[in-house]
């Protein structure tokens, strides 16, 4: 049975809707896709990048709790997380979803989101 993303350690129902934006649905994809193309299709379905939320995917994969990345690991995985951050800015399809995302989240917070269509 498919379990939800909050299933990985690290991660809570927010990761939920999130992923679900990226058409990433339960923890079995996200184990499928590795946690560097998972993460890659949230920030380019708008979600922000945090490096603290990357490693904690990173770490809640492997089944480690998310601090415990640290010294020499933990800069080796922000130069990941900084080449995926590159890669989605290199990306003008996804650029314009994040701008889009921006957009409906602004509408969403004065009101106007998703009821206005």
């Amino acid at each position: 049975m498919p379990r939800p993303v909050s299933a990985i350690p690290n991660l809570g129902p927010a990761s939920d809707a999130a992923f679900a934006r990226a058409g990433i649905r339960t923890a079995e994809e996200v184990y499928a896709l590795g946690p560097d193309a998972a993460y890659l299709r949230l920030i380019q379905s708008g979600t922000q990048p945090h490096f603290i939320g990357y490693y904690a995917l990173v770490m809640g994969v492997q089944g480690r709790p998310w601090n415990d990345c640290r010294g020499e690991e933990k800069k080796a995985l922000r130069l990941r997380f900084d080449a995926l951050k590159a890669r989605a800015a290199a990306d003008p399809e996804a650029a314009e979803t994040r701008s889009n995302a921006r957009i409906e989240s602004a509408l969403d917070e004065i009101g106007l989101g998703l009821k206005r269509r």
